[in-house]
């Protein structure tokens, strides 16, 4: 306990050594994020590239398409197998490192990262509707804490450290480092922290230059010429399309529960689950090829195909049930991407009825797909900002901020009015219900909390004395525009005060809630 607190002492004593370190940890932490995300991006590459010939030889080859059915149930085995062995490698694991950033789980990093890695790319490349962001996203913050614990960083560091892991991985995936910074920030923590920000810039910055050598610096998404928005008319339309976009995300967070509700209590054996949505991506190969794989082709072709209304709904629905299917199943992989070619989806069918009765000219379509990924992206996961900067960095096109914030936001109200949760949110809330055995496990530990004094907080003007705070908890340091103060007795907290406290990791929700509930 003493030597904690001693540790704690030294690290607030000059932030700006701390800010140091974190920025070269972030370096180190981006390198080898990169590295890994590289590997990951270029099998996954292979497997969109080869699918779809593999696909075509079965057809003029049908004797062989046992074969493939029985390599698809072999891939249904392992991936159940890797599930079984360590549970937080199922589905995205974005709400896994949320689980560990607020201490009710914990990773053994080096096994995670293995296995998420392998089943991510066996489920992927087999053709499954998932995503590589998620699985970035852990991979990254399992570079992030392995480094911070073979070096032996305090358990504070450490989530520093994982944060900005996670967010080099985001940022290596879509080549889009300051997305993957908004990601940490809007979020992964929720706080605008500058030992986060610290961090985050490094590691998201050097993880997308590593992948830019190896792939370039083309972006994610190949949408041509893209019309800047400059009138007020197709503003009014805009707002349309994030309304429209925004209810065509609330079925998203529903339906995806259902699925895995109903895989949970499926009367099947368990190792049969995984392989459901694999022999039904055998079957879509053959009729419905596009939905396959994260999507990133199928948004490339909305710009360059004239699909009819008709075709448009097809895909939307394949693509929607089939990625519920297969995350509901619990396999490694994410739904970042799949969204993001709904949203797209959904964009694309808008400008056709836009477009039919008269209301929008066809030049304005690519806008809809794009604008459309941000809007379902802002609807599902409810972080508007990182929707909007992501399609900005993944399309290469950085003159539509205001209206991609327009959109984003408009979808996000139709969210927030009809009481949608955020999908990572209720995700993790889900697993820490569901799997209460493994929230268990973790022995109580002593962590440092940063928390940020809110506006109207029961805090805010009152004396560090005055407040009954949890049991054990003690404030190390009080971060004041830049100022630290000692955190004495006497000392009135104010609106935006930084907190850092030493305490046990079950009072770290607690914390939180203390600094932002309203007083009374």
């Amino acid at each position: 306990m003493q030597s904690q607190i001693e540790t704690a002492m030294r690290i607030f004593t000059d932030p700006r050594h701390f800010k140091l370190r974190l920025f070269l940890e972030g370096n180190v932490i981006g390198i080898f994020t990169g590295l890994v995300i590289a590997l990951f991006r270029y099998l996954l590459e292979l497997s969109e590239r080869y699918t779809p010939l593999l696909y075509g030889w079965l057809r003029d080859n049908p004797e062989w398409i046992p074969g493939w059915g029985a390599v698809l149930l072999a891939i249904g085995w392992v991936l159940y197998r890797i599930v079984k062995w360590d549970g937080m490698t199922s589905g995205s694991g974005i709400p896994q490192i949320k689980g560990i950033l607020i201490g009710k789980m914990d990773m053994n990093w080096a096994r995670v990262l293995l296995l998420k890695f392998t089943g991510a790319v066996l489920g992927i490349g087999a053709g499954l509707s998932l995503g590589r962001e998620g699985p970035s996203v852990q991979l990254g913050a399992c570079v992030g804490q392995g480094i911070g614990r073979m070096t032996h960083r305090s358990f504070a560091e450490n989530h520093y450290m994982l944060t900005a892991g996670a967010g080099a991985g985001l940022a290596a995936a879509f080549n889009a480092p300051l997305a993957g910074v908004i990601f940490c920030l809007e979020e992964l923590t929720k706080n605008f922290s500058p030992f986060v920000l610290m961090g985050a810039i490094a590691a998201a910055v050097t993880s997308t230059t590593v992948t830019q050598y190896f792939f370039g610096m083309e972006p994610v998404f190949h949408m041509g010429d893209i019309p800047v928005v400059s009138t007020g008319s197709i503003y009014m339309l805009l707002i349309l399309l994030g309304a429209f976009v925004g209810v065509l995300g609330l079925a998203f967070n529903r339906l995806l529960t259902r699925s895995l509700d109903g895989f949970a209590t499926a009367p099947v054996p368990a190792w049969s689950k995984s392989m459901v949505p694999l022999l039904t991506a055998g079957v879509l190969g053959f009729c419905l090829p596009e939905v396959l794989g994260g999507g990133s082709r199928l948004v490339d072709s909305l710009v360059v195909t004239d699909y009819s209304l008709y075709w448009l709904l097809i895909l939307l629905l394949g693509k929607f049930f089939f990625t519920m299917l297969c995350f509901g199943s619990g396999v490694p992989g994410g739904i970042f991407l799949p969204m993001l070619v709904l949203g797209s989806v959904g964009g694309a069918i808008f400008a056709k009825l836009a477009v039919f009765f008269g209301g929008m000219e066809p030049v304005w379509t690519v806008n809809c797909i794009i604008f459309g990924m941000a809007a379902y992206f802002a609807s599902v996961v409810k972080s508007p900002v990182t929707g909007a900067v992501l399609i900005m960095e993944m399309t290469g096109s950085f003159d539509h901020m205001l209206a991609l914030i327009l959109v984003s936001m408009t979808a996000y109200l139709v969210a927030d009015l009809t009481n949608g949760e955020p999908v990572y949110d209720m995700l993790l809330n889900r697993s820490l219900a569901l799997q209460a055995k493994l929230a268990s496990a973790i022995k109580h530990r002593r962590i440092m909390s940063e928390v940020i004094v809110g506006m109207g907080s029961q805090l805010d003007g009152a004396c560090i004395r005055e407040v009954k705070w949890p049991s054990g908890s003690l404030i190390v340091n009080v971060s004041r525009a830049g100022e630290d103060l000692a955190p004495n007795g006497g000392l009135c907290l104010k609106e935006g005060d930084y907190l850092y406290i030493l305490s046990d990791d079950v009072h770290k929700s607690s914390l939180e809630l203390l600094a932002a509930e309203k007083s009374t």
